[in-house]
């Protein structure tokens, strides 16, 4: 596998357990460069990240990073044989051209595809990030799309899928200013309390709390499909916090 490339070798501590392996892309987005981050900061989780291209790797992260094609990444797959995958792909309308099928080859073909491959390689959890207000009947496309991507990886056969469903992500993006998400921050605390009960499901989230739910539901060895809204990912956070400061203590 010569055309793979890893950066961040793992570390370990002897007489300490092995971290979870755990695969991940979307690495270079906002939720992945958290995952990556917080799971850093402990030694529950190592994460194998899988990328189209090189990047920039946060400050002080411990990972595994390999570069590779799409097509290649079931073959990073097969090698690593991380236990879960977290799925944060996704791009936005706009870097899409406003163009329905571009956009679909990212949030809906791409993210399949890694599905299909993760699952070959024996991978047995995954957790997909998608959007609040998924919906197949929503009058938007990108909404829609969510959705039928939900469905899609829902058919691949993973033993356990958690799928996030964020509203609006709170937190420093590196290298990708938006000014209509930043204005959208900044008067959310203002007004969110003002909504009806039927729009908080769109409430702001802090990204270290996705990140953190990501991480800790991809550790469950539960069965089955869940679908888990803001106040959902927040109790997962709190979850994982509490391991991680008690592993910290051992």
């Amino acid at each position: 596998m010569s055309n793979l490339r890893s950066r961040g070798p793992e570390r370990r501590t002897m007489g300490q357990k092995a971290p979870e392996r755990i695969g991940m892309v979307g690495a270079t987005g906002l939720i992945g460069r958290r995952v990556i981050q917080i799971s850093s900061a402990s030694d529950m989780a190592r994460i194998v990240g899988i990328a189209r291209r090189e990047s920039v790797l946060p400050e002080g992260a411990r990972m595994e990073m390999f570069v590779a094609e799409p097509e290649k990444w079931g073959e990073v797959f097969e090698a690593v044989k991380p236990r879960a995958l977290i799925c944060a792909l996704g791009t936005t309308w706009k870097k899409a051209g406003r163009d329905e099928e571009a956009f679909r080859a990212v949030d809906q073909d791409l993210i399949l595809k890694t599905a299909e491959a993760a699952k070959a390689a024996g991978v047995v959890n995954m957790v997909l990030v998608s959007a609040a207000g998924a919906n197949r009947q929503s009058k938007s496309f990108y909404m829609q799309v969510k959705a039928e991507t939900e469905d899609l990886v829902s058919k691949v056969g993973f033993k356990r899928l958690d799928v996030l469903r964020p509203g609006l992500l709170r937190g420093a993006r590196a290298g990708d200013f938006r000014f209509a998400e930043k204005v959208a921050m900044t008067v959310a605390p203002l007004i969110e309390p003002l909504l009806p009960s039927s729009y908080e499901m769109y409430h702001s989230i802090d990204a270290d709390i996705v990140a953190q739910a990501a991480l800790g539901l991809a550790m469950r060895r539960a069965a089955g499909r869940f679908t888990h809204d803001n106040e959902a990912m927040k109790r997962a956070a709190r979850e994982w916090r509490a391991k991680a400061e008690k592993d910290e203590e051992d």
